[in-house]
């Protein structure tokens, strides 16, 4: 086995994502935190793009929609921490103003939303049923396509969470306070997978000292949360400072730094909720990558012949 594993790990280019990560590869190009035996190169692209990817199994380590998550099982497990939760919020559905979510399920216009793939597209279809119409455009495009001409509605992520009613939208509709209100249940947005042939390429124990290490970048990062957070900023695409304190605290929380078993839980409840209504293939039942204890996964001679 390889003294040292180098992995690609892949996020979206947002300021949740860059909080959590900035760790593991330090803000001078070296690691704020002992990295094990990882060494890790950092590769961003936008979620839709990133589940995309998951499916050719182009990354060691990705970010993925919870919702993706039955197309990539057989080569990803996702691991217990990363992962962004809505407790009581979540992506919204916004429209025109004057307009209602009667207006909305009677005339069933074309929703913009941010990806085939997304959590935030399923979770709209539970809402909408089988009538919702949508296209897929780039998630930072949406809230100018409902304000222009083509979209009379769309589903907004990430800042747009924050900036949709300053533009001149009006929320229809939180998806995460909705799926609260129906299912008493925190809304699974993203998650963090790994490579389930870590532990053959590794060895015995690479997922769980994976896990260990992404799970100190974390708590890192949530320590230093002003140094974080003035990185967080390079990936805000102009958003105010505010904004993006305020987008971190939503989805960079206790849940992240472990999903513990009501995150786990939710889930599962989420994708076979979203498998009964004919939204996604059929899960099974979802397994994680726990973190194991400090220096699990150590590829030393007496852990070869063991």
């Amino acid at each position: 086995m390889p003294d040292r594993l180098r992995l690609t790990l892949a996020h979206s280019p947002d300021p949740d994502d860059a909080f959590m990560w900035w760790p593991l590869i330090g803000l001078e190009g070296v690691p704020a935190i002992d990295t094990g035996r990882f060494d890790f190169d950092i590769v961003t692209d936008d979620i839709e793009s990133l589940n995309a990817a998951a499916a050719e199994g182009a990354y060691d380590v990705t970010a993925i929609s919870i919702a993706n998550y039955p197309l990539v099982k057989s080569q990803y497990i996702l691991t217990a921490c990363g992962a962004s939760v809505g407790d009581g919020y979540g992506p919204k559905l916004v429209a025109k103003p004057g307009l209602s979510l009667e207006d909305i399920a009677r005339r069933q216009p074309v929703i913009a939303v941010p990806g085939a793939r997304t959590t935030a597209l399923a979770t709209s279809r539970m809402l909408l049923g089988e009538g919702m119409r949508w296209e897929a455009i780039p998630f930072d495009e949406i809230e100018a396509a409902v304000l222009g001409e083509h979209f009379e509605a769309g589903v907004v992520i990430h800042e747009g969470q924050l900036t949709c009613e300053r533009l001149g939208l009006e929320i229809l509709v939180d998806l995460g306070a909705w799926w609260k209100r129906t299912r008493g249940l925190l809304l699974p947005l993203g998650g963090n997978a790994a490579k389930r042939d870590l532990e053959s390429r590794g060895g015995p124990g690479t997922l769980a000292a994976l896990t260990r290490v992404l799970s100190e970048s974390l708590s890192h990062a949530m320590r230093e949360r002003e140094t974080s957070l003035a990185y967080a900023l390079r990936f805000g695409r102009g958003i105010a400072r505010a904004d993006a304190d305020a987008f971190v605290e939503m989805y960079v929380n206790a849940w992240t730094l472990e999903f513990g078993e009501q995150g786990e839980a939710a889930v599962q409840a989420f994708l076979a909720a979203a498998h009964e209504a004919g939204v996604l293939d059929s899960p099974g039942m979802v397994d994680f990558a726990h973190a194991g204890p400090v220096g699990a996964g150590r590829c030393d001679a007496a852990g070869a012949d063991a």
